[in-house]
């Protein structure tokens, strides 16, 4: 019964009902089914522009949907194993931070792994919470954060049972995943929810090799980027919920507070009609994506001096399981960057990658992919890597930094007494912005948190690789906003500020 439904996709029909009826419109969007915008309309075509509309009574409407909408989430959360899913047209973001503010009050504590998404940071700011951080693993050779170990997240909740929360990132951007379902057990068995980043996973729950998705594992809620892996459009995602410790309607409420009343129908229509393509052909396609990979990987293995992240750095703990069609070379022996690889990679030979960082390069590969794209990357990638000989001299001997302790609560800093400094004499300042590097938008400092000399120098170091930075009000990144030295005393006096190594 369930495969028959996945056939239907209620919001799409309803939208091209209504384009097709030719209804004259009397209401916004303002140019009017593309007669306002004849060069917009001339680019993206008329069916497009015609389905560009607002809510209306047999369109539904996103804060209280009622039918179309509400019969194409039921589809959805059907589709990844929930029991309510939420369409998002505010990205991720807006789901993660909808996921936080649903559990936490100022004040109170949520246990997650320092790696997040500067979108969990901006959710423990808007809600006031109070972070417990866990330490992730970290791969030396690579140069990157991993997954939590369940016992990282056992001595936490020990040490903090009034948590309201566990956060988890299902799977990390480069692919990796922790035991999620025994961490889901740990965290159900002191009545705490689970909380999942599954912006890199929306696939995870269409195929037995992928990771387990967060549904599947026992999750509570779960922010799953569509557009990134399944299909939708960018900036469409939908929230998942299951269980009985966190109130879909209270979620649902959140989620009004932030997002927009005027939601994109386009967006949410994708939504609709890329769940159900994965539904019906998911395993299909995801199994061509393996292949591909694979057959990438065995390639690829073949170059002296690179590595391929493979299924050899599992280790049953913070490296528990990999995602396979994730491509992510390590150059580091090559006397390249990351970034200088990708430079390369889109300036010479017009491809681009998800990701680079000083020793890494990403290479998604999904459904959309097939041999004509994967051979264009992989003969550029060769001619590239044939044009430096392999001397095994690292470019950067320098490691991720140690993560800062936090001073002052994230809420606190973000709109506490501030005033900017060079970031080159900002050492021992407690900073009330984030910097990172986007991709991936792990922060390297936080609000709240005490600005070290090894940060600076690491930063500084992006700078050199040209690395896109972002975070602070200086659009350079070459100043940041420090707290005032009165409120980090104030602030101190409470001994509030706990890290859980």
């Amino acid at each position: 019964m369930q495969h028959i439904e996945q056939n239907k996709t209620p919001l799409f029909d309803a939208l091209m009902n209504y384009v097709n009826e030719q209804t004259i419109p009397f209401h916004v969007p303002g140019h009017k089914q593309g007669r306002g915008n004849q060069v917009l309309t001339s680019i993206l075509g008329q069916t497009t522009m015609a389905m560009d509309l607002t809510c209306m009574e047999d369109l539904d409407n996103i804060c209280n949907p009622k039918n179309v909408i509400k019969e194409a989430e039921k589809l959805a959360a059907a589709a990844y194993k929930a029991e309510n899913a939420f369409f998002l047209v505010n990205g991720t973001t807006s789901g993660i931070q909808a996921m936080i503010m649903s559990v936490c009050n100022p004040g109170d504590k949520i246990i997650l792994p320092r790696n997040a998404h500067k979108s969990a940071i901006g959710g423990i700011i808007l809600s006031g919470a109070h972070p417990i951080y866990i330490d992730p693993e970290i791969d030396p050779f690579l140069g990157i954060a991993m997954g939590v170990t369940p016992l990282k997240v056992r001595e936490a909740l020990e040490l903090h049972p009034d948590a309201k929360a566990i956060f988890v990132i299902n799977p990390t951007y480069y692919g990796v995943a922790s035991n999620l379902k025994e961490i889901v057990k740990i965290a159900h068995s002191f009545n705490i929810p689970v909380l999942v980043d599954e912006a890199h996973g929306a696939h995870l729950a269409f195929h037995d090799k992928l990771p387990l998705s967060a549904m599947e594992a026992g999750a509570d809620l779960a922010a799953s980027s569509t557009h990134k892996l399944v299909g939708s459009l960018t900036q469409s995602s939908i929230l998942l919920h299951q269980g009985k410790l966190i109130n879909p309607e209270y979620v649902k409420a959140v989620l009004n507070l932030t997002q927009t009343t005027s939601p994109s129908y386009i967006l949410m229509a994708s939504l609709d009609v890329a769940r159900k393509e994965i539904a019906l052909n998911g395993r299909e396609r995801i199994e061509k994506a393996i292949a591909l990979t694979n057959k990438a990987k065995k390639e690829l293995n073949q170059i002296e001096g690179i590595y391929v992240l493979d299924t050899d750095i599992l280790d049953n703990n913070g490296k528990y399981s990999l995602d396979p069609t994730k491509l992510v070379i390590n150059v580091r022996d090559l006397g390249f960057s990351g970034y200088e690889i990708e430079r390369i990679l889109r300036k010479k030979y017009h491809i681009q990658l998800e990701l680079s960082d000083l020793y890494n390069i990403i290479a998604l590969i999904t459904i959309g992919d097939d041999e004509h794209t994967l051979n264009a990357f992989i003969t550029a990638f060769k001619e590239i890597v044939s044009s430096r000989p392999v001397n095994k001299v690292v470019r950067y001997a320098m490691d991720l930094p140690n993560l800062p302790e936090q001073q002052v609560l994230p809420r606190q800093a973000f709109y506490g007494e501030t005033h900017m400094v060079p970031l080159t004499d900002a050492e021992g300042e407690i900073s009330a912005e984030m910097i990172m590097a986007y991709p991936p938008g792990i922060p390297l400092i936080c609000p709240g948190e005490r600005i070290t000399k090894e940060i600076i120098e690491y930063i500084q170091l992006l700078h050199t690789e040209e690395a896109e930075l972002q975070g602070t009000q200086d659009p350079k990144v070459k100043n940041i906003k420090v707290l005032s030295r009165r409120l980090v005393l104030l602030q101190n006096q409470t001994g509030t500020i706990q890290h859980v190594g």
